[in-house]
């Protein structure tokens, strides 16, 4: 005997088939988020990234991952590759250009997402970074929103120990850094997830900046009005360099690049940027004078001398309350030996902007450009 079906369980069904499209719809109408990621030679680092960033919780959101390698030689495009082709979500594309800022503007231009997540191959994000980050910058209304940034180190070294602490310190990073400072509408945010349209209209990244081309970026944005909101709902993890003298050479490129930014992109920088400096500035002066009165045997020589090292004295003094904070923090000894390493990278850091301000850049002046301009591809 045929079984009758229910009355009310086809008109049940007829009704889920008229609705099922509209189900459809609102399923592809869930945002898309662009991971933007620039490579060059991160063997070390990328696999641990990429599998951050594809177990994020993206059920608010379609996640689409953008690796933008810059011709690695280590293996990085092959580990990149393989975990492209067991996941349909990641792209690989190409930089020939190599710098940073042209990988952005690659990315910009593939991204199908109408928000981009800006993310380095050095760090690692908890499951909920970019959610996170995408409900915040829409609850504040901003155009841009990133966690905070903690560093680790990189290995179990004392020298990898000793660098993380020096990125993570107040007084060698500076109190209103990304790593120090509370949450709230900032001048600056890093590893963010933007809304792509303002980015476009701005014309991208300016291609001159190999470095704080993120400065200025987010200075241009601030300029139309729009707002940059830092929060510590959560946080990205920063790998930070593994020798001292890896240390060393950042400081140095850094700073150069912010006198190279002094120069031609002012606007960009703030007062954070310019203190090593300052710094370095105020210890030359005096010795140069202190020198020349001592080769001129002119009296007081000595009294420039000993300003110099009454500067260095503070500086070590400072640096000895900020080393015993980190030590009670972390239970531990080594971070008594900070004084010195502040005290170097804090020189090296403002020699380096010395260097950018009174000499040529490798971006001649007349390849800034003060209105860059971008489209999307499609």
């Amino acid at each position: 005997m045929e079984r009758r079906r229910s009355p009310r369980k086809d008109v049940l069904r007829n009704l889920e088939l008229k609705l099922s499209p509209h189900f459809q719809v609102s399923r592809s109408l869930k945002p898309v988020v662009s991971v933007i990621m620039p490579a060059f030679n991160e063997r070390e680092s990328i696999e641990q990234c990429l599998r951050s960033v594809l177990s994020q919780d993206s059920n608010g959101f379609e996640l689409e991952v953008l690796v933008i390698d810059g011709n690695s030689t280590d293996g990085t495009i092959e580990l990149a590759s393989s975990i492209a082709a067991g996941d349909g979500r990641v792209r690989l594309l190409h930089n020939p250009d190599r710098k940073t800022p042209f990988a952005f503007n690659v990315g910009l231009r593939a991204a199908r997402g109408e928000y981009v997540c800006i993310l380095g191959a050095h760090s690692v994000y908890p499951p909920d970074y970019i959610s996170v980050c995408l409900q915040e910058l829409q609850r504040h209304g901003a155009v841009g929103c990133s966690g905070r940034v903690m560093t680790s180190p990189a290995n179990d070294r004392l020298q990898a120990k000793l660098t993380a602490w020096t990125f993570a310190s107040r007084f060698a990073s500076s109190p209103t850094s990304v790593r120090t400072r509370a949450e709230g509408f900032v001048d600056t945010i890093p590893f963010p997830v933007f809304r792509k349209q303002p980015l476009l209209e701005i014309g991208g990244y300016d291609e001159a900046l190999h470095r704080n081309q993120d400065n200025d970026m987010n200075q241009r944005l601030r300029a139309r009005g729009y707002r940059l909101y830092l929060t510590s709902r959560t946080h990205s993890v920063y790998r930070a360099q593994p020798t001292l003298a890896a240390l060393w050479k950042y400081a140095f490129r850094a700073g150069s690049w912010n006198g190279f930014s002094m120069r031609h992109k002012p606007a960009s920088m703030s007062l954070r940027h310019v203190v090593p400096f300052l710094f370095v500035t105020t210890l030359l002066a005096p010795t140069g004078v202190g020198v020349l009165f001592q080769f001129a045997s002119w009296p007081h020589g000595y009294g420039f001398i000993a300003a110099v090292l009454l500067i260095l004295a503070a500086h070590f003094t400072v640096g000895v309350v900020a080393a015993t904070a980190t030590a009670v923090r972390n239970k531990a000894i080594a971070p008594l030996l900070l004084p010195l390493v502040f005290l170097a990278f804090h020189i090296v850091y403002g020699f380096g902007t010395l260097v950018g301000i009174t000499t040529a850049s490798k971006s001649p002046r007349s390849q800034v450009s003060k209105t860059p301009r971008l489209e999307a591809q499609g």
